[in-house]
């Protein structure tokens, strides 16, 4: 498929040229990719071929119906490297077989519970073995596994879990102040409450707290080898419910399937050309689709080495990497920034990583990474948990997402109106090279839109007649720019979220913790962008109850109440306080204005704070701080 789209694409650029004579006068940026500027890569990605029409022929001729997913192609790395080591973390190792046995034992313990394909289980694990072993057992046997992210605390964790309603929760240690503190609130029977211990489990399965089964020691009398529902698993069958932040408030639940999975695999993971004396180190949660799917089913494709750490750490990044002996890496954009920012040292390139792939690396760091650590290669994508669309930069130029062979378009997009521009005849029209516009990604057999649990959210998403009568599209909400020959850059993203610290939030959801503080009778949140950061920092604008004031004592508290309410990443970097709400006459939160502002105390007579890093209460914005984070002399 990829390869036809590019002959495709050469065959319509020559074409064109010769018939149409295209005016490259709007094309003169640098960033332009051209035919000629594919040529030079081409040797390169020919190398790559026979693996890529491998991995394209599992992915593109699969059926909603025909056995297909992770249990599958996990199954056939076992058999291709069963005593190649599977993954690393920490001081343990696990060959293929091994973790094949152990993830056996697991599934045939769920089959005896009488877990069938359909169910859901709740799996709230930090980034450990035990973690991977569940993900493939459960996989094996058709259950779908809500991936709940372990910074989730209070209502947000009690409503993520209730929405996809679990037969089970699995729960490692680790997390389990924060599963007690809403047990009461969830739809799960109590006796179906299943437990990690925060320790090398295969060794020594510990001694669960009361109210919890230990999975560990249940799992040890059961069989190892392969379940025979492998097989049955098929295309249509939910793999993961990954959790994504929407404009209503809470976390939705996003179905990905089995056959999105062997898709990322076909394409992703055989792109990605990693072979048995491959290692590829993650740092990224395995809750989200980056890590768990991209990264690790480049390895699985390969049949190579998953080393994974429980969280990130800049200090310790370099040492692992030479430690697990790790040839590439898993990345998001906070990632590469964080690595920029480190003092220089000889572990910069002290290792043999030629590789990464993820996405959000930053266009003013993209060169200075590569030459900095010593990397060739950086398989930027851009894909969404719903989306239907995707791209992967296969033929390694700078600065892009990549290349698409799925079917999509980039739309003129009025943001002062925020709609869609149309025609005289109520039809979309395309950008044109060099220019930014909506992405949205056609809706067909080959690139469904498998949406979210929630009926109207999907309704919400899907555009009709874009481009002709009945046609259907899905609307990725992210602003692009079309920089030739199918390749694309990342602009902005539109609506009521924003990304950072490689997290969507939502606004609603930030708003509606943040006016539950007792002085706060209401909030408005919103993006506001650092220089040299990721994405866009959480502001709120907040009014007073009536004759409130805000103390020092305020200034402190607000932060311990945040973060008893809300992940790290959602807590407000900045506030700002008004007397009154700006709203539209359909009573809309004013935020145009806000953003515009932002935290420069020189646009604004009201009072400013700002969350420093390493900080534990809020402090005024003055001139002097305002000067520091704009030269970023703080590392947010």
């Amino acid at each position: 498929m990829i390869l036809m789209v590019v002959f495709q694409q050469i065959a319509i650029f020559w074409i064109d040229r010769k018939i149409n004579r295209i005016d490259m006068s709007q094309t003169t940026q640098t960033d332009i990719i051209t035919l000629s500027d594919v040529a030079t890569r081409l040797p390169n990605f020919i190398t790559k071929v026979p693996h890529i029409l491998n991995g394209l022929k599992q992915a593109y001729l699969r059926t909603p119906t025909s056995p297909a997913g992770l249990g599958i192609a996990f199954e056939k790395a076992v058999k291709r490297n069963p005593q190649g080591i599977a993954l690393l973390f920490e001081d343990q190792r696990y060959s293929y077989s091994a973790l094949n046995e152990w993830a056996n034992q697991i599934a045939h313990y769920y089959l005896s519970i009488g877990a069938k394909k359909g169910d859901v289980i709740a799996v709230m694990v930090e980034n450990r073995p035990e973690l991977i072993a569940t993900i493939v057992a459960l996989a094996k046997i058709g259950v779908t596994i809500a991936l709940v992210n372990t910074s989730q605390v209070g209502k947000v964790l009690a409503h993520s879990i209730n929405l996809v309603n679990p037969i089970a929760v699995i729960a490692g240690e680790e997390v389990r102040a924060a599963i007690d503190e809403i047990r009461q609130d969830l739809t799960v029977a109590q006796d179906r409450f299943h437990w990690f211990a925060d320790q090398e489990t295969r060794q020594n399965a510990g001694v669960a707290p009361k109210g919890y089964v230990n999975l560990a020691q249940q799992i040890d009398q059961f069989p190892k080898f392969n379940p025979s529902t492998t097989h049955t698993v098929t295309g249509k069958d939910g793999l993961f419910y990954i959790y994504t932040s929407g404009t209503t408030g809470l976390p939705k639940a996003v179905i990905f399937t089995h056959s999105r999975w062997t898709l990322a695999y076909g394409t992703y993971g055989h792109i990605l050309n990693l072979g048995k004396d491959d290692v590829m180190y993650v740092t990224l949660p395995l809750y989200h689709a980056t890590g768990v799917v991209v990264c690790w089913c480049g390895v699985i494709a390969g049949s190579a080495t998953l080393a994974v750490r429980r969280k990130y750490s800049t200090s310790a990044f370099w040492k692992d990497v030479q430690k697990f002996n790790a040839s590439a890496i898993g990345y998001v954009g906070e990632l590469c920034r964080y690595l920029m920012d480190a003092p220089v040292t000889e572990l910069d390139r002290a290792h043999r990583v030629t590789k990464m792939i993820g996405n959000g690396m930053r266009p003013n760091i993209w060169g200075k990474f590569k030459e900095r650590f010593g990397v060739q290669e950086v398989l930027e994508l851009y894909a969404s948990s719903e989306g239907n669309v995707g791209f992967s930069n296969i033929f390694n130029f700078d600065n892009t997402v990549g290349f698409s062979p799925t079917p999509y378009a980039i739309v003129e997009y009025d943001k002062e109106k925020n709609e869609l521009v149309r025609d005289s005849k109520g039809y979309c029209k395309k950008v044109k090279t060099g220019q930014v516009g909506l992405l949205v990604g056609k809706i067909t057999s080959r690139s469904p839109f498998d949406g979210y649990t929630d009926p109207e959210k999907n309704k919400s998403v899907i555009l009709k007649d874009v481009f002709t009568k009945g046609d259907s599209y899905f609307n990725t909400g992210d602003l692009v720019r079309d920089i030739g020959f199918r390749h694309a850059q990342f602009v902005d993203r539109l609506g009521d979220t924003f990304r950072w610290k490689g997290e969507n939030v939502s606004t609603t959801e930030v708003e509606n913790m943040v006016s539950e503080y007792e002085k706060i009778a209401e909030a408005v949140v919103y993006g506001v962008e650092i220089p040299n950061t990721n994405g866009r920092a959480g502001m709120a604008a907040i009014t007073l109850t009536d004759g409130a004031e805000l103390n020092d004592n305020d200034l402190t508290e607000m932060v311990s109440v945040f973060k008893k309410c809300l992940p790290a990443y959602a807590i407000p970097v900045f506030l700002r306080v008004q007397a009154k709400v700006e709203t539209t006459g359909t009573f809309k939160y004013q935020k145009n204005k806000l953003k515009e502002d932002a935290f420069d105390p020189s646009k604004t007579d009201e009072r400013l704070l700002v969350l420093l890093p390493g900080a534990t209460s809020y402090c005024d914005v003055n001139a002097e701080i305002f000067e520091n984070i704009q030269a970023y002399q703080y590392r947010f």
